[in-house]
């Protein structure tokens, strides 16, 4: 692509702005954009930067920035085109804005950071009560607060049902909707994004396990020659990644007191390793005896599931020459890294560094075992 600005090269993107229904830029907003750089990670909210060249006569510096066009809360819709499929890579909100005067020419810039549309849930702390309301349930009662913005909820039913008893306790929610629905994952060995697309201005709200079933991306290649759609990959074992948690529990009766078994975390994590890592840490869990049972036992399976992941990897790619957009969440194939490393990984995290004529992806991946389970891997 050369020197040639985003957007007219085999690499496409496209800005939508606005102040809650978003469309196109003007094209002296999308000529004038400098880099974005958006990140998005598994269980955590996504973030993004972008710097505009600012000129004295500019339509943004004599229009857009004094009426509030780049102002904190507005919608920012970013879609990356290759090869002519189109892929929503954030949908998110400014919350800071900075400009860069400099008396050099062409040095003059405005940079906006936000965050994706789960910031709309933690601006303001709250009290509510939910009686009778299973987990999942109370996650999609306050998700259905945000639909005008697009946002689908997606919603698992918890693995260990927990029945509701009004009886003997009410849930309590005290704080931010977004600190709750974390929360309520977190107890649940389960994780809470928002992933945008498939179009512009829609968006899904996940609450659920980690995605590790399902159809595999186009492989990121190693040390395969013309082939490689990868220059480097790096791996590691950490042998005291995974915990096996211990938890006791009392029968509100007898009084007896319990040690739980340890869980099948097969339902939350299906193993993509056929050798997996041991458990060489043990902790034990607080606060477990007085909870009810499926609570507990809730708790000792997320703790053994999330901590489950002993290897990780991370690199960098160039998208022009993979020839796809690779997308976080998701599973992928490796292929060239030997038979211990080699196999499918889930995808932990991808930062999109986008500038003029370059569009680099950095990556994270994680899973809980070495050696592949099967003996190919998608190309």
């Amino acid at each position: 692509m050369g020197d040639e600005p985003i957007g007219s090269g085999p690499v496409h993107l496209t800005l939508h702005m606005g102040p809650k229904l978003t469309r196109p830029v003007p094209p002296e907003v999308s000529e004038a954009l400098l880099s974005a750089q958006i990140t998005s990670t598994a269980g955590e909210r996504s973030g993004f930067q972008m710097a505009f060249d600012l000129t004295k006569r500019g339509m943004i510096t004599q229009r857009l920035l004094p009426e509030g066009f780049f102002d904190p809360k507005t919608r920012v819709v970013v879609v990356t085109s290759v090869k002519g499929t189109p892929t929503v890579v954030l949908d998110g909100l400014i919350v800071r804005q900075e400009v860069g005067a400099s008396n050099q020419p062409g040095q003059t810039t405005l940079t906006v950071t936000g965050e994706d549309l789960t910031l709309l849930m933690d601006l303001e702390e709250r009290t509510d009560r939910y009686p009778n309301l299973a987990p999942s349930q109370r996650v999609e009662r306050i998700l259905a607060k945000y639909a005008d913005y697009g946002i689908d909820a997606r919603i698992i039913h918890e693995q260990i049902q927990q029945p509701p008893r009004e009886q003997l306790r009410v849930d309590y929610q005290t704080g931010t909707d977004l600190s709750y629905v974390n929360e309520l994952a977190r107890a649940n060995g389960y994780t809470f994004y928002l992933d945008p697309g498939p179009r512009p201005g829609r968006s899904t709200a996940f609450w659920g396990p980690e995605q590790r079933i399902g159809q595999r991306q186009h492989a990121l290649n190693v040390n395969m020659d013309a082939n490689s759609t990868v220059d480097q990959l790096t791996f590691a074992y950490d042998g005291t990644a995974r915990e096996e948690p211990q938890a006791r529990w009392q029968d509100p009766r007898t009084r007896d007191t319990v040690l739980m078994p340890q869980p099948d975390i097969g339902p939350l994590r299906p193993p993509l390793g056929r050798r997996a890592s041991p458990a060489l840490k043990r902790r034990t869990l607080s606060g477990t005896a007085k909870k009810d049972q499926e609570q507990a036992r809730a708790e000792i399976l997320a703790r053994a599931a999330t901590s489950a992941d002993a290897i990780s990897g991370s690199g960098q790619l160039d998208v022009n020459r993979h020839g796809y957009v690779l997308r976080p969440r998701e599973l992928v194939g490796v292929r060239g890294a030997g038979v211990t490393y080699d196999g499918d990984y889930y995808v932990k995290s991808v930062t999109h560094q986008l500038r003029p004529g370059s569009y680099q992806q950095n990556f994270t991946l994680s899973r809980e075992g070495l050696v592949a389970r099967g003996d190919t891997v998608r190309p």
